[in-house]
């Protein structure tokens, strides 16, 4: 009885953090917060989700392919989400009018050859 609660309030939780990924992806104004609330917030919530499947099947095999997903997204979103903000960067793509710093200029003239040839 317990571990089905425990195991409703996973899915639940993951549901809920996959769901708010989905309004945010809608709602936010600029590529930027969009690709953060596309890869933040789900990673969360299969993480939520995968617990819940480990502790439902409760089996060694279970949890072991849950346990390689969650490890999978992990260490996949932030770099996806690396790559896409690096892109719409260089493309130029406008930034939402609230954003107060943009880092990624600075170490972009660092970085750019180019620039340093024309010197």
């Amino acid at each position: 009885m317990i571990s089905m609660i425990l195991i409703s309030a996973f899915m639940l939780g993951g549901g809920l953090f996959s769901l708010l990924a989905a309004v945010g992806v809608i709602r936010f104004p600029d590529v930027y917060t969009r690709m953060h609330a596309a890869t933040k917030a789900p990673a969360f919530g299969i993480l939520l989700l995968q617990t819940a499947a480990a502790l439902y099947f409760a089996s060694l095999y279970a949890i072991a392919i849950s346990l390689m997903v969650v490890v999978f997204i992990f260490l996949t979103a932030p770099v996806a989400s690396h790559s896409i903000s690096r892109v719409a960067h260089l493309l130029n793509i406008p930034k939402w009018s609230g954003m107060v710093m943009d880092e990624m200029d600075d170490d972009l003239d660092i970085a750019d050859p180019q620039k340093d040839a024309k010197t």
